[in-house]
């Protein structure tokens, strides 16, 4: 078992910049920044390290390469915790990006999670992979987030199931009906994947089927040789994986502006 220093360290080597990067529809730099577009007009802003940069020039420089393309209409600034970025909050604030929740970044060992979790009568576990039951999934998980996702509609993840790139989509049902699911998204050239996407209707919260998805995810990670799992997780399922395994080793904050 990797203690937590040692996890925040491979987080940090292995997940950040060129893995945020794959699938990504063009990438640019400046300076330490990395500057990625996804499909859907999704502008994304990464970095491995702002410690001593001009947060003051960069934030509006960035801001600007993403204005110039109409094709975007939002973009995501990802900051971390640990961090060292002095002047970073007000400099996204001013420059018109909005910080939404803070979620813990939680990592541990795969191993840790991949156990027989009881399900209760009359659920199930399966993949998705059909276009149906995909946007069936995710009409489920708009309906317990209360909200659709920018940049997981089932568009987007119909196009990366048909590109082949390692992810699983994982739906428990009951009675015929998806009531909770989560993705799986193998990290290419690294120890890691990620478990995402977690959400169970509220009247089927409480019974375990959340931990029973992050178990089998587990699983099938262990499978694809990544022996480390990794989430951005809210304080919802925070408590789950910490009971699972998974340790928080730093927060991390999204700030998001709006064309």
């Amino acid at each position: 078992m990797m203690d937590q220093a040692a996890l925040l360290r491979a987080y940090d080597d292995q997940l950040r910049t060129d893995a945020e990067a794959h699938g990504a529809v063009s990438v640019t730099r400046l300076g330490p920044l990395w500057l990625m577009t996804f499909a859907g007009g999704q502008g994304f802003v990464s970095y491995r390290d702002l410690d001593g940069a001009n947060v003051e020039r960069l934030v509006p420089e960035a801001l600007e390469r993403y204005r110039a393309d109409p094709a975007i209409g939002q973009v995501e600034w990802k900051t971390r915790g640990h961090d060292r970025a002095p002047g970073l909050h007000a400099t996204l604030v001013a420059n018109g990006f909005v910080p939404e929740e803070r979620e813990s970044i939680m990592l541990g060992d795969a191993a840790a999670l991949a156990v027989e979790v009881p399900l209760p009568a009359g659920v199930t576990l399966r993949r998705v992979t059909a276009e149906p039951d995909v946007r069936a999934l995710c009409a489920m998980q708009d309906e317990a987030f209360g909200t659709p996702s920018a940049f997981h509609g089932a568009a987007a993840l119909l196009r990366q199931l048909a590109d082949g790139d390692g992810l699983e989509l994982w739906a428990a049902e009951a009675a015929g009906r998806i009531v909770s699911a989560g993705r799986l998204e193998p990290v290419p050239g690294t120890d890691f994947a990620g478990i995402w996407g977690g959400a169970t209707l509220p009247e089927w919260r409480h019974r375990g089927i959340y931990r029973a998805l992050t178990a089998v995810r587990a699983r099938s990670a262990l499978a694809a040789g990544k022996t480390l799992l990794h989430s951005d997780s809210t304080e919802y399922s925070r408590p789950i994986l910490e009971r699972a395994g998974l340790v928080k080793v730093s927060t991390t904050t999204p700030y998001v502006w709006k064309r």
